[in-house]
This record gives C-alpha cells, structure tokens and sequence, in this order.
C-alpha cells in the first residue's frame, strides 16, 4: 500500500513534467520568437540598430503604447505584396497537386512490394534528404541550364534542336519543389496504406468489384488521412519556401520567401518585413485548423 501511494504522488508529476517540457520547447523557440516578430511589425522603420523603434515608453510614471498598423496597411494596399502572397499559394497548392499525383502511386507500390524491397525503397526515397537542400538545388542548376544534363539529352535524342528555356522559369520551381518535398508526401501515405486491411479488397473482388473500383472506392478513402498529412506536410513549408524560388526561380516568379528577404536584408524594412511573416503565419494557420478538425471528425467517428 505504501509502494502504491508513492507511485499515485509521483506519475501525476512526471505526467506533467513530460508533457510541460514539449510546451516549454514551443513556448522558447516558436511563441517567443512570433511575438517578437509581432512587436516589430507594429513599430516604424528607424535609422538604427536594430531598425526599428520601440512600441512602448515608460516615463515620469506614464506607459504609452503606439501601434503602427500602417505596415499591415501597406500590405493590403500595395499589389506587389498580394501578388506575392498569392503566387505563393499557387505554387504551393500546385506543387502539393503534383507531388500527391506521384506520390500516392509510389507509396501504393512500396506496399505492394515485399518487405525487404520496401525497407530498400524508403531508404531510396530518404537519402536524398540526408544532403543539404542548398547542393541538391544546385544540382538541378546544372541539370536545367541551358547547357545542362537535361537539354543536352533532349538534343542528343533529336527531341529539340535547340536548348529549352527551363532555368529561370516557373517550371524549374516546380520541378525544383516536387523533387524536395515529394518525401514528405510519400512517407505519410505508406505509413497510412501499409496498415489497410487487404480483406476488405479480396471480399470487394468476391462480389464482383473492379480493381479499380476497389482502388477508388476503398483504398482512397481509407488513405484519407495520409493524404490530408502528407499534403499539409507539403503545402505550410512550400508557401515560405525561400531557397529554391530564389535559384531556380526568374524575375517572374514572386513568392512571399524572396519579398521577405528584400524586405529585411536589402531593403532593411523590418517592420514590414515582420508584417508579412504575421500574415503568412496567419494565412497557414487555415490548413492547420481544417487538419486540426479533420482528425477530431475521425477521432470521434472511432469512438
């Protein structure tokens, strides 16, 4: 009885304990950080170091607090911003298309395989992950270049007879986002189609169904989740993506990761640079809502 109430005093500290140090960990390196970059966004550019002044002053007993909401001003009313914020959604609503497109077939396929040939396919798909994303888009510079891998292959088979404009372009981004994010994509939907129970295909087929209407009417919505994860898992770091617009991408291509690095490092602007980052966060916390909900729906459909 005695072990009992010393184990009864100590799980409900150490339950707390574990899940506080997780809060913590949040709290020091995302919270805080957001509501500094949240108070700068509400203050004036300045000639100083940092360039910016301050919200607040304290003197002769007085607190004043001065709120500059022309940088959130500036925003909605200057095109370039908006074009900005929406070029980057279209590419990343697009390039979440694509990489589901190819994604879900190579999942489906790993788990067809057996499983030594799947442990041998998922590490294929992990490694590239393991260089930096820095030298793998500087691989796809030399392979889109207009004396690249790509175009030389194309002349050398009689396709093209001269070298296709593909660097500089939206398609090298796109190419660029499918091939760095399709892991994020693929992952998420093996783990959800690996554990689909094959009974309910093999009894389908007894009845009379297609293999295809097997595919389309059970394995695909069984694979709901793993799409809805794999998707979010591409779309929130796409729209912030800032590398691989800024060396493959062109003059065309304005996504809100390249006015941001204007914004703060060329132009030196850092309130309204912190203006565009609390928008973009608040524009990708939408997704994670709707995921948020999605999983409760599915948690209480179980129960």
């Amino acid at each position: 009885m005695t072990l009992n109430r010393k184990l009864l005093r100590v799980l409900p500290s150490g339950r707390k304990l574990v899940i506080g140090i997780p809060f913590l960990w949040l709290f020091l390196f995302f919270m805080l950080p957001f509501f500094l970059v949240m108070k700068i966004s509400f203050s004036e550019a300045a000639l100083a170091i940092p360039p910016y002044s301050e919200i607040y002053s304290f003197a002769e007993q007085k607190f004043q607090l001065l709120l500059n909401v022309g940088n959130y001003a500036l925003l909605v009313g200057d095109e370039l911003y908006i074009s900005a914020y929406l070029g980057s959604l279209k590419v990343a609503l697009l390039s979440t298309l694509m990489c589901l497109v190819v994604g879900f077939p190579m999942a489906y396929a790993i788990t067809k395989a057996s499983k030594e040939t799947q442990n041998v396919l998922l590490l294929l798909i992990m490694m590239p992950t393991w260089t930096a994303i820095l030298i793998r888009v500087y691989a796809w510079m030399g392979i889109l270049s207009n004396n690249g891998l790509l175009n030389a292959f194309l002349m050398w088979s009689g396709l093209t007879s001269a070298p296709i404009e593909i660097l500089n372009t939206n398609t090298a981004v796109y190419i660029g986002v499918v091939y760095a994010y399709l892991p994020f994509m693929v992952l998420p939907l093996y783990a959800n189609l690996v554990k689909h129970d094959q009974s309910l295909l093999e009894a389908a087929s007894d009845l009379g169904s297609s293999n295809f209407n097997n595919f389309w009417k059970i394995t695909v919505p069984l694979a709901k989740n793993g799409i809805i994860a794999g998707c979010m898992l591409v779309f929130i770091p796409v729209v912030g993506e800032f590398v691989i617009p800024e060396l493959l991408g062109g003059p065309e291509t304005l996504m809100i990761g390249r006015v941001l690095w204007q914004e703060f490092f060329n132009n030196r602007d850092w309130p309204v640079a912190s203006a565009l980052a609390v928008v973009m966060l608040a524009i990708l916390i939408i997704p994670i809502l709707l995921f948020n909900r999605s999983q409760a729906k599915e948690m209480e459909g179980r129960a």
